[in-house]
């Protein structure tokens, strides 16, 4: 039996959704990788130095001289760039889950507002946490604890990141933030359904946003400590968050990674009492 035209309309916008989500997470990392290309120096010596993005690559200032505006503005810009990037492919099963059912009521003349909406939303709760990282970064720059690769540059404040990485990877906060994101169905049941209005729409997205921010936002602060621009940190990290949403036992996964992750900062933080 060949395909409704329905079933045919819903394979074809779910790719194009799915190609979408897949542009952009590419343009993200392809953005990130040169950025990161940017941080080899060629072994210059670095003492008195900072890395700052300049909006299409790393480039080294005077570590007395203060950020500028624009120097906020461009790392905050290399932050949201490289959580959307991270963040986007665990959104992509709610998100195309949206579009099917989107496609499914336009069909019963109760049409949703664009999966655009939605996504956006979503992406929205991580470019506000690429704000309050951006912020952190300078912060921490100013106390002296990052080193010009934007690295921890002090073994203990590294150990207290892994330790307290760890130990929220197994709390209720972590269980309860990653149940809602595993399962889109009782995400979903949690809030009453999609919206058909654009509002309500962002406004989900934004709340499923900010659950996948309750589950992942430590992991993102140990960025911190492998180095903001380490492309193996960042990928790992990134692969470890979508193992935990998308496995059968992401939530063993979870507290398995925060095992090792307090045991690294035991050993760093033994290494400094020794």
């Amino acid at each position: 039996m060949g395909e409704t035209r329905l079933e045919q309309a819903l394979r074809r916008d779910r790719a194009i959704v799915a190609a979408a989500l897949g542009v952009i997470a590419v343009l993200a990392w392809v953005y990130v990788l040169g950025l990161a290309r940017g941080m080899d120096m060629g072994g210059m010596d670095m003492r008195g130095a900072r890395m700052i993005s300049t909006g299409v690559r790393m480039a080294m200032a005077p570590a007395a001289v203060p950020w500028s505006g624009l120097d906020f503005a461009m790392m905050f810009v290399m932050w949201a760039v490289m959580m959307i990037g991270m963040m986007t492919p665990s959104a992509a099963p709610l998100i195309l889950l949206y579009a099917r059912v989107g496609r499914q009521a336009v069909s019963d003349g109760r049409p949703f507002a664009a999966t655009g909406w939605f996504a956006g939303g979503y992406l929205s709760a991580w470019v506000l946490f690429a704000l309050a990282a951006t912020v952190a970064q300078l912060v921490l720059e100013r106390a002296a604890l990052l080193t010009p690769g934007m690295a921890a540059a002090s073994d203990l404040f590294g150990a207290a990141v892994l330790i307290a990485a760890g130990l929220y990877q197994w709390s209720r906060l972590k269980d309860t933030c990653l149940v809602h994101c595993q399962s889109p169905l009782s995400f979903l049941q949690h809030h009453g359904g999609f919206r058909r209005d654009a509002a309500g729409s962002f406004g989900l997205g934004l709340s499923h946003g900010a659950y996948c921010l309750g589950c992942c936002w430590a992991l993102m602060l140990l960025l911190f400590v492998g180095g903001v621009m380490n492309l193996a940190w960042i990928a790992g990290l990134s692969i470890l968050v979508l193992v935990e949403k998308l496995a059968s036992r992401g939530r063993l996964v979870a507290r398995a990674a925060g095992v090792a992750f307090i045991v690294a900062g035991l050993r760093l933080a033994a290494g400094v009492i020794a």
